[in-house]
């Protein structure tokens, strides 16, 4: 029978996925652009997605899996498709994301593997069953406690189960160094604005996640970087995800930074300006993501 989604606690701010900021479940435009970079995410960047699943140290293939802070699904689907006799509980304070996900499992033929679960993971938890597995990519540095978060996942998981934990080395660049012409630099410009911003709003961004996970009694079996450059020639998915990016980046960046520099990153989220994102021929994705496999001690 098909899963149904399920309301558990939910506050405006709370903490969302992979992605710059906190998104509000009423967030209205901002939220559909989250969604928008989320998806554009999981397209652009699913065979590295598919090589992170692989690789994970499972003992035996899980049949109960939990994804965190799930967003529109990026990490649900990878897990689906990895696991096939897997069913996954995915949670996430938006609505938005979590309806944008309901309809892709429908659209795809898993939405009877599949059960929503709406909750602000800083707030006390809904029941989520004994997972074998719990996925955590790109939320846990969003949270107000993640030690407190960590013990929760250790409580959570049944015996021997497997923690899976995606972090971010940081938001993601698509231009070549000289770029562009006329202010050279600008995207490293942005990124260090963008690090002044994180370093006050999202401090738990960085953290030592492999440490942190052994303090909360769990044994880090395995951990790697995942290198991400994808491009040129770069698809039409890797324009729409490097002007969304550069969207939200600027969104972040704009209190600090120069005003050539805000004029110049205005030419190239122009759509219709012949020096735009989307005219570019030098289009890159590059990034990288560090992943932990932790496990419960039994």
């Amino acid at each position: 029978m098909p899963f149904r989604e399920a309301t558990g606690p939910s506050a405006d701010g709370s903490p969302s996925v992979a992605g710059m900021t906190h998104t509000s479940p009423c967030a209205g435009h901002a939220s559909d652009d989250h969604a928008e970079i989320l998806d554009l995410d999981a397209e652009v960047l699913a065979e590295h997605l598919a090589a992170i699943t692989a690789w994970l140290p499972v003992t035996a293939p899980p049949r109960h899996i939990v994804d965190l802070g799930c967003g529109t699904g990026a990490g649900t689907f990878a897990l689906l498709d990895r696991f096939p006799e897997a069913e996954v509980i995915a949670v996430d304070a938006s609505a938005g994301h979590l309806s944008r996900l309901l309809e892709k499992a429908a659209a795809t033929g898993a939405a009877g593997r599949v059960r929503t679960v709406r909750a602000d993971l800083d707030a006390p938890w809904p029941g989520l069953g004994a997972p074998e597995l719990v996925w955590a990519s790109a939320s846990l540095h969003h949270m107000a406690d993640p030690d407190r978060t960590l013990g929760r996942v250790r409580d959570l998981l049944a015996p021997g189960g497997l923690f899976a934990v995606v972090e971010l080395a940081g938001f993601p660049r698509f231009l070549p160094a000289d770029a562009p012409e006329d202010r050279p630099g600008l995207e490293e410009r942005c990124h260090a604005a963008l690090d002044r911003y994180h370093a006050e709003h999202v401090p738990h961004r960085g953290a030592d996640w492999g440490a942190k996970l052994t303090a909360a009694g769990f044994t880090v079996e395995a951990e790697r970087t995942v290198t991400v450059n994808v491009g040129p020639p770069h698809t039409d998915a890797v324009g729409r995800y490097a002007l969304a990016g550069l969207r939200r980046l600027r969104g972040a960046a704009a209190g600090t930074l120069a005003a050539e520099d805000l004029t110049a990153l205005d030419r190239l989220l122009d759509a219709d300006d012949p020096r735009g994102i989307l005219r570019r021929d030098d289009l890159t994705v590059r990034t990288e993501r560090m992943v932990w496999a932790a496990r419960r001690a039994s």
